[in-house]
């Protein structure tokens, strides 16, 4: 085939030996096979910021690292070189997280390097050696949809405990390989810990999952392990390791509203207490002057 002008560069440094086929073209890229010796791998070509119809939403750049505050300003004030350096820190996302994912265990690409907005990264196959299909193209018996659904439970409690929600996990975004289900498409990756929807974005990914197995194994529907893994987060007692019930029990105890306003009150009438010694002190000596 035609080699792609973004992945002419890898041909001449010899990172890749050839393109062999276009293996699908995406919201933010195009993903092609390339053989790269004897391996047959994959090249993620990102597309420019105006052609991507995934936006780059506030809600995934909040808390994202800069390399320093000159970028931070710059790119809070969406300055020329602010916007050149936003589009940078969205496309190493992925390549970031993969790194930090498959060092945890995740099951994910392994990603091989990163050169001029193109991924390279592992072919994931299925048990004939083909090119593995997404979930949403597969049909699941009860037993195969409870079993891939405690792995992908377990991926995201792995990817958790490393301080990440992946953040538009579905159906369409895991693949199932010769070894079960791989998780895919992470450039919008977010950090657990500063980013103020992390949690609505890790309950959006937990349930899309138990709404899809649930589909083959109807009892997946009545789980609640968002809300479950998500309290053993805020509580620091999540690990990879952790027993899931896969329920959350709702705390259902009533606010102790005269409790806290007792202590509102008490704080106050401290605070005026301390003004009045204060001022008495401050009239004492204006008086002995």
């Amino acid at each position: 085939m035609k080699v792609p002008k973004r992945l002419q560069p890898l041909l001449d440094d010899g990172l890749i030996d050839a393109v062999v086929e276009q293996l699908m073209s995406g919201k933010e890229a195009q993903v092609y096979v390339v053989r790269c010796g004897d391996e047959l791998r994959c090249a993620k070509v990102f597309k420019e910021a105006q052609q991507r119809s995934f936006k780059q939403a506030v809600q995934y750049q909040e808390g994202r690292k800069v390399r320093n505050t000159r970028q931070g300003r710059a790119m809070a004030k969406k300055t020329r070189y602010g916007q050149r350096e936003q589009e940078q820190a969205w496309l190493t996302a992925e390549v970031d997280a993969l790194y930090r994912l498959v060092d945890a265990g995740v099951r994910v690409p392994k990603p091989y390097g990163f050169v001029d907005g193109v991924l390279l990264m592992e072919r994931i196959v299925d048990a004939d050696g083909e090119t593995a299909p997404r979930l949403d193209d597969v049909a699941l018996t009860a037993e195969e949809a409870r079993i891939y659904h405690h792995r992908i439970v377990t991926d995201v409690v792995r990817m958790l405990s490393e301080g990440l929600v992946h953040g538009d996990l579905s159906e369409f975004n895991v693949l199932l390989a010769a070894d079960g289900p791989v998780i895919i498409d992470l450039p919008q990756a977010v950090e657990a810990a500063v980013n103020n929807s992390a949690s609505m974005m890790f309950a959006r990914d937990v349930n899309n999952m138990r709404a899809y197995f649930g589909r083959f194994a109807p009892e997946l529907l009545e789980t609640n392990y968002a809300r479950e893994i998500w309290a053993l987060y805020e509580s620091g007692g999540l690990h990879p390791e952790v027993e899931l019930t896969g329920h959350f029990a709702e705390d259902t105890r009533k606010a102790d509203v005269r409790g806290v306003m007792t202590v509102i009150e008490d704080a106050r009438r401290e605070h005026a207490e301390r003004m009045e010694a204060l001022a008495r002190r401050e009239e004492e000596d204006t008086g002995r002057y």
